[in-house]
């Protein structure tokens, strides 16, 4: 990606590709924050005190180095994400419905989905493929049947734009129009 890259239009309404990797290094280490303040199902009741709130989720303006930044986002999350019995842990998220604690897989499996579907944005918008391994396509496709309808009502805050019909049979295209992206977006 080149620096004059940044301004293109992506498939999210309203954002260039500047403020799409904002938002997405912001939920690397809003989620990575998350991880590594995971406590154990019995503690989760009492713990959330201690936990990330809505701000280490927010977006991180990209300077110069917007691959750098990205790739220094995706280390922190995948190092938290790492951290041995974390899927025998929950995590807090400040950022859903004002703060809610999830098992750890179900947490990971949110961000799984929006990574599956920035990617998507992401290669779109620079006019590049994508291709994921034929587990994580059946995994997000699972996790983006399962995204409650008010997560994708289109209004400020919602997660996912109301799904749209398509005529594709690909899983990515299908993962992506549930999710309100039109599979054929071209910028």
């Amino acid at each position: 990606m080149r620096p004059d890259q940044l301004d293109v239009a992506t498939p999210c309404a309203g954002w260039a590709l500047r403020d799409l990797l904002a938002h997405m290094i912001g939920q690397h280490y809003g989620f990575g924050a998350a991880a590594r303040a995971a406590v154990p199902a019995t503690a989760a009741a009492t713990a959330t005190a201690a936990q990330p709130d809505a701000a280490e989720f927010a977006p991180r303006p990209v300077r110069a180095d917007a691959v750098a930044e990205y790739r220094a986002s995706v280390e922190f999350v995948l190092g938290a994400f790492a951290a041995p019995g974390l899927l025998e842990r929950t995590m807090y998220l400040a950022e859903i419905r004002g703060g809610m604690t999830f098992p750890a897989p179900v947490a990971i499996g949110f961000h799984l989905i929006d990574y599956v579907v920035h990617s998507w944005d992401v290669a779109r918008s620079l006019g590049v493929p994508v291709t994921f391994d034929d587990e994580v396509l059946a995994t997000a496709l699972q996790i983006a049947r399962a995204v409650p309808e008010e997560s994708k009502s289109g209004t400020p805050g919602a997660a996912f734009a109301p799904g749209i019909g398509t005529r594709s049979d690909a899983t990515l295209d299908q993962i992506v129009a549930i999710l309100g992206r039109d599979p054929d977006w071209a910028p």
